[in-house]
């Protein structure tokens, strides 16, 4: 009796190894899996990958092409219509030997410095995370950037709601798109440039017009005409603007630290703050571009910790976006995986 029982034991307990190895092997493939699905996306996301510095490859294009002079851009790029217009710059569809792109001309000469900073910007950090420059002519301040018809992330949930994407609309797109926009921020705040802060991002409609939704769902973004550089160990800091800003969306330390004083805003004595402004508004983005689909309340309860941490008075507190991408990717991944195995078990 007693040796029939041991050698059951002694048979079993293979089988458990053999089993917990199993599933570790296929939580392994699994994250492999993942991991490649989301890279594969992002060169998707990203056509010009590959080429040689200040050159372009759109979609459908064969080979790279050395970015457009004005010689070029006047007697090859054709204006179709007005899509867009701000206070720096107007944008038209036009068109490049039939490529659709998208055509920015300076609006007022007032403007000329902040055209030119986002110019240099985009010839600087072009990447995969950065919409594409096709060319530029600095005789009539025009640029030429790779056109995205969805748009800006101002239109997502008018996009998922189109028939013909309603099967991107859930949490796993959302979550992906906000897994690159706190990866766009990562980029920012490590750039080849230096260190740069989004100061174009004084509202939640604002921040979502910077960034354009691609054909694949993922964000490139888009207007860089308000980067400023920042680097503590020259003390080099920033200020948005020369005007009072007000609201939650906003980072404590870019609100008048003397409005409760009935003291008048005075720029001059506006502290100047960093890039962990770009970090107090994680949560409030992310919140928007995770909509009202099942699964997303889930995935709020995951993030809560991070978006607290996020939400710290003392910038000084708050994670660095590489820190908050983590948890995101390690929260997708761990629901994908726990998705896929209840689906076997069904």
């Amino acid at each position: 009796m007693g040796r029939s029982s041991s050698s059951t034991i002694s048979h079993s307990v293979p089988v458990v190894v053999v089993c917990l190895a199993a599933l570790l092997l296929s939580n392994v493939l699994i994250y492999l899996y993942l991991d490649s699905i989301y890279h594969s996306d992002e060169q998707l996301a990203s056509s010009h990958v590959g080429c040689l510095p200040q050159h372009f490859k759109m979609v459908t294009m064969k080979n790279c092409t050395p970015w457009l002079q004005c010689s070029q851009i006047n007697t090859e790029v054709r204006k179709l219509k007005l899509i867009g217009q701000g206070a720096v710059k107007k944008v038209y569809l036009a068109e490049w030997r039939t490529q659709k792109v998208a055509l920015s001309k300076l609006s007022s000469l007032e403007y000329l410095e902040d055209f030119l900073h986002g110019l240099s910007m985009l010839q600087a950090l072009q990447g995969s995370q950065v919409v594409q420059l096709v060319g530029f002519c600095l005789d009539d301040h025009t640029l030429v950037t790779e056109h995205h018809p969805h748009g800006s992330l101002l239109n997502l949930d008018g996009v998922l709601a189109q028939e013909q994407h309603q099967q991107h609309n859930t949490w796993q797109t959302r979550l992906r798109l906000a897994m690159d926009y706190v990866s766009i921020l990562h980029y920012l705040h490590n750039s080849p440039a230096g260190r740069r802060v989004m100061c174009d991002s004084n509202s939640l409609e604002k921040t979502l017009s910077q960034f354009l939704l691609t054909n694949d769902f993922h964000l490139v973004v888009n207007d860089l005409d308000a980067l400023p550089e920042v680097d503590p160990s020259r003390g080099l800091l920033v200020k948005c603007g020369h005007r009072e800003l007000t609201g939650d969306f906003v980072a404590p330390e870019q609100l008048w630290p003397l409005r409760n004083k009935a003291e008048p805003f005075s720029d001059d004595l506006m502290p100047e703050y960093d890039e962990k402004t770009d970090i107090w508004k994680i949560p409030d983005v992310t919140w928007f571009l995770m909509g009202r689909v099942p699964g997303g309340d889930l995935v709020h309860f995951h993030l809560f910790q991070i978006h607290e941490e996020c939400k710290k008075e003392d910038p000084k507190l708050r994670p660095p976006a590489l820190d908050v991408l983590k948890v995101y990717k390690s929260v997708y991944s761990s629901m994908v995986r726990d998705n896929a195995g209840f689906r076997d078990m069904l």
